[in-house]
């Protein structure tokens, strides 16, 4: 990380903390790097153990009211391993016993405990979706999950658990990556969450990370690669046991043929994933990542990206309508990504007004979204190209200036 991306980091770990955006700087960050600060202030520190996943005084710092930790010499070289990179400290720390562990008989409550870390990432996923933060916690509880397999022993069983936990872990890091539009990083957590999901054995994790895989691929147009992992999703026996499963991959193949034009594949499975999904029983038990998500208003709004991107923007703009009426009210970023798919289909039937409504109801809040942000300067720019000169288009060119928008997606 440079000093700036680890500024970002600092300040999305206090937002999630306190409410209210951080103010370190890439000087702070300097000032750390570089021993000028010996013990960071509270909320620094705390962001800094978030971000690493380990305690401020394992990356070299000393409490001021204690003796030394370590040696000077010891001390300079942990710095320099906190200014190398985040990654192999964030699971390496995460995987390293303290002084007073003893090796244990890894059991279900362990497992309970991840899955308990494991909801809290989905919750925040959901509300602030493709932070940075979300990325490394849940790099950092991959990390702490497979340490238990480094230091204890388990059944076949639970240490099939434990991987499935990591896998789910690291799949959750790969979609705030795709969330957050870094696309690089994604593709690394992809193949490390793949091979762990095929350790477990676990049909379900599988599933997700394939699906994601899918919408990876559709994010960056590669709409064969795209086809090819939802097909892998969609082939997995979780979709013949559980139509629920089978609803979600075809509607995810819907609006990957979206990107082609392919107005009767999209009817067709987007048939298949309404008949799936009136077939899938309510009570079945699923995993969190699953229900935490995926509804008829979900259904709705893949089925909006799907028409949006082969410009049926009619039918795009009644799903939209359908889904944010029977959208859960906790999920905020998807309740913005879907709003600015609305005002995109306006804008696409010429409706200036209402498209400019729409988008300027979206909620300031999630207005930094990386996904959003880039939705909502498409708009801006196919508004300008339309009419530029209109009452709505001025009316947005305001708007969009007072709050930072950029023009260009």
């Amino acid at each position: 990380m440079t000093h700036v991306e680890l500024a970002e980091r600092m300040n999305d770990a206090i937002h999630t903390l306190t409410g209210s955006r951080g103010k370190v700087s890439a000087r702070t960050v300097h000032n750390l790097v570089c021993g000028q600060t010996g013990w960071p202030h509270t909320k620094q520190r705390i962001a800094l153990e978030i971000v690493f996943g380990c305690p401020a005084t394992e990356l070299g710092f000393t409490p001021r009211t204690s003796a030394p930790v370590t040696e000077p010499q010891e001390n300079d070289v942990l710095r320099r391993t906190f200014a190398a990179g985040a990654t192999s400290l964030v699971l390496g720390a995460a995987t390293r016993p303290a002084a007073t562990d003893t090796r244990h008989r890894i059991g279900a409550s362990d497992i309970q405990r991840l899955h308990g870390k494991f909801a809290q990432i989905i919750t925040h996923d959901h509300r602030q979706g493709g932070r940075l933060t979300i990325e490394t916690q849940a790099l950092a509880m991959a990390g702490e999950a497979l340490g238990l397999l480094t230091h204890g022993s388990a059944s076949q069983r639970i240490q099939n658990a434990v991987y499935a936990t990591a896998a789910s872990f690291t799949s959750s890091a790969m979609w705030a990556a795709i969330d957050g539009r870094r696309f690089q990083a994604a593709q690394r957590h992809f193949d490390r969450a793949a091979s762990l999901a095929v350790m477990s054995g676990d049909l379900t994790i599988q599933f997700r990370i394939w699906s994601h895989a899918g919408s990876l691929y559709r994010h960056l147009g590669r709409c064969t690669d795209a086809l090819a992992a939802n097909d892998a999703a969609r082939r997995l026996p979780i979709t013949r046991r559980d139509p629920l499963f089978a609803a979600l991959g075809h509607a995810r193949h819907a609006a990957i043929h979206g990107i082609q034009g392919d107005i009767g594949a999209i009817h067709r499975t987007l048939g298949l994933a309404q008949d799936a999904y009136e077939r899938a029983p309510a009570d079945e038990p699923r995993p969190v990542w699953m229900t935490a998500f995926f509804d008829r208003a979900e259904l709705h709004s893949l089925a909006t990206a799907a028409h949006l991107a082969a410009r049926d923007y009619a039918t795009a703009e009644a799903h939209a309508h359908r889904s944010i009426a029977a959208l859960r009210p906790e999920l905020t970023r998807t309740r913005a990504i879907t709003s600015a798919r609305l005002a995109a289909a306006q804008l696409g039937q010429g409706d200036l007004g209402p498209a400019v409504r729409t988008a300027m109801g979206i909620p300031e809040t999630t207005l930094g979204h990386p996904r959003v942000a880039g939705m909502l300067a498409g708009f801006g720019q196919t508004l300008a190209q339309r009419a530029a000169t209109s009452s709505p288009a001025r009316l947005w060119d305001a708007y969009a200036q007072a709050h930072h928008l950029r023009r260009i997606p």
